[in-house]
């Protein structure tokens, strides 16, 4: 079955507090979506990716491309006001009606290959592979009176990216008008009353959004290539 990959990054991220989005931002000297377009290339060649950004940074990005010789065939679609309309712009600029589709942040660069074969091969099988890790800490729920109850973290997860659904159900899903329990694709998903299949994800996934992160990717980047 084909398959498919849209990376996300239609937002402006204000939190990095740099000029320019993060995900333009460098790590390990190029910037944060060639890391993460490679990747899935790097993974499987056969998978057809689509970069969803502001079409304001079209221009941008091929001189970026340009001046780091990037080639990691890729086609470019024009990002929405919200997550849900980026993804959506992105289903729907795909022609074919079958096939496999991960939805993937832009902004998560070290997603294991592992984990995107899994997902790719589970979303096959059953209609959806949702990358998730277990919790390390303990969780406590806010309460309306201000208090908190504590919570067994056994029963929760935590949800990365990438999402993979049958690509025919997933654009099905998103024919409806976006709602603000769309959380994430899995919950656009869900609200057909599918139920959604889990896959372990790996930890060093992370998504990054503050200077922090971009730190720690830089150090993640560092010892790989070691």
């Amino acid at each position: 079955m084909k398959k498919f990959a849209l990376i996300v990054a239609g937002g402006n991220g204000t939190r990095m507090g740099a000029p320019i989005s993060k995900q333009y931002l460098p790590i390990g000297r190029r910037p944060v979506l060639m890391h993460t377009l490679e990747k899935f290339h790097n993974t499987d060649p056969m998978i057809d990716l689509t970069l969803v950004i502001p079409e304001g940074d079209f221009v941008f990005w091929g001189k970026l491309c340009e001046e780091h010789a990037f080639s990691v065939p890729h086609h470019l679609v024009s990002g929405g006001r919200s997550r849900f309309q980026s993804v959506k712009n992105g289903l729907n600029s795909i022609s074919d009606s079958q096939g496999i589709v991960a939805i993937h942040d832009g902004v998560r660069p070290f997603v294991s290959r592992e984990v995107i074969l899994e997902s790719f091969l589970e979303a096959e099988k059953k209609g959806s592979a949702i990358t998730v890790i277990p919790l390390k800490d303990s969780i406590r729920k806010l309460t309306d009176d201000g208090k908190s109850v504590f919570k067994e973290r056994q029963y929760y997860r935590l949800v990365q990216t990438p999402q993979t659904f049958d690509l025919s159900k997933i654009k099905k899903a998103f024919e409806v008008q976006e709602l603000a329990q769309f959380t994430d694709d899995a919950t656009v998903y869900e609200h057909q009353g599918w139920q959604v299949h889990l896959i372990s994800g790996n930890l060093e996934n992370i998504k990054i959004t503050t200077p922090e992160d971009l730190e720690y990717a830089d150090f993640l980047i560092g010892k790989k290539s070691n």
